[in-house]
């Protein structure tokens, strides 16, 4: 491409804006466009501010898939999106598996945005319902907080041990090009 250099950095600027100076702007958005107190614009929010980061990861396990197996199975007559289904994406896995847990936690820890935009005690996620274990003048409930804090962290676990046995090992590529 003729701007990736650009392109690639400007998703790179787009990663290092903290969340807490755009959230003016986006709850004013929110609610002119209806969507405050909507999971659904909750969620794309959240996608969307973490798709600069997962492009930026994406482009360097992309990077690490050498050019010249997609050019062996150029040669042996498969077209691109066939090589693109055959090779590349299968040698990624390992790195598709890493985006995906990098996006998950992010969006599952994330306690700012569905504070802010989610009005609703129904409609906030586990992150924001921690909050409701700590009372008023310093008052926590320790014993639930610690029983929550153990449930709300095994989705976490369970997903990067299921992440783990299907994205198959890191050394994929070992051994694929000559040199």
């Amino acid at each position: 491409m003729r701007f990736n250099r650009a392109f690639l950095y400007t998703i790179l600027f787009g990663s290092c804006l903290p969340i807490t100076a755009v959230m003016v702007p986006v709850y004013a958005l929110f609610v002119a466009l209806g969507l405050l107190d909507s999971l659904p614009g909750t969620i794309l929010f959240l996608a969307a501010t973490s798709l600069p980061m997962a492009v930026w990861m994406m482009k360097n396990f992309m990077d690490s898939v050498p050019i010249s197996l997609e050019e062996a199975a150029w040669v042996d007559g498969a077209s691109a999106m066939q090589a693109l289904r055959r090779i590349v994406v299968p040698l990624m896995r390992p790195g598709l598996a890493v985006v995906f847990i990098f996006v998950f936690t992010q969006a599952w820890g994330n306690f700012f945005v569905p504070f802010v935009l989610l009005l609703d005690p129904a409609k906030q996620p586990a992150a924001v319902s921690i909050y409701t274990f700590f009372g008023t003048n310093g008052a926590i409930a320790y014993g639930q907080l610690a029983a929550f804090s153990v449930i709300y962290s095994v989705p976490v676990l369970v997903l990067y041990l299921l992440v783990q046995r299907l994205a198959g090992g890191s050394f994929a590529l070992a051994g694929s090009v000559k040199g």
